[in-house]
């Protein structure tokens, strides 16, 4: 076999092998308001509220950052971060605003409801000085109200 015919064969048989690139696709972005029922051993049933609100700036196509904040029915707030990989949840936020802060740690899934609708579940660990505390929760994102323009009512005389 002579060198041309080596190379033809190299670059024929190389070209199965190779995967084919494609171009980034765009990150999903969870943005809203979300409405979520859980439990643990210490509190019992709860519900919260978390807002998720994109961070673009540091954001990737493949990693979507997210501002966190929570209200508590009892009004407590709290914030922190998470992050998305495809359909996959992390977040991290403080407990405490103390010197020593303690962090609840979760990792949960979105799952799509609706046209435009998500829900996560979330399973989570809080530190504290007995051991920790465990559980879980189911977020449902809040629809955003749609926007109608205004009425143009003509009134009859």
């Amino acid at each position: 076999m002579n060198v041309k015919s080596c190379l033809t064969t190299l670059v024929l048989l190389s070209s199965f092998s190779v995967p084919a690139f494609a171009a980034p696709v765009a990150s999903l972005d969870y943005s809203g308001e979300y409405l979520c029922k859980g439990n643990n051993v210490t509190v019992g049933d709860y519900e919260v509220t978390i807002y998720l609100k994109k961070n673009r700036r540091n954001s990737t196509s493949q990693v979507s950052v997210y501002d966190l904040a929570t209200h508590t029915e009892n009004k407590q707030s709290y914030t922190g971060q998470a992050i998305t990989r495809g359909k996959q949840l992390a977040m991290t936020f403080k407990l405490s605003d103390a010197k020593y802060a303690e962090f609840s740690t979760g990792m949960g899934q979105f799952t799509k409801v609706g046209k435009n609708g998500w829900t996560f579940k979330n399973d989570y660990y809080e530190p504290d000085d007995t051991g920790g505390n465990y559980g879980h929760e189911t977020c449902t994102m809040r629809p955003v109200p749609a926007t109608h323009p205004a009425n143009s009512a003509t009134g009859r005389h």
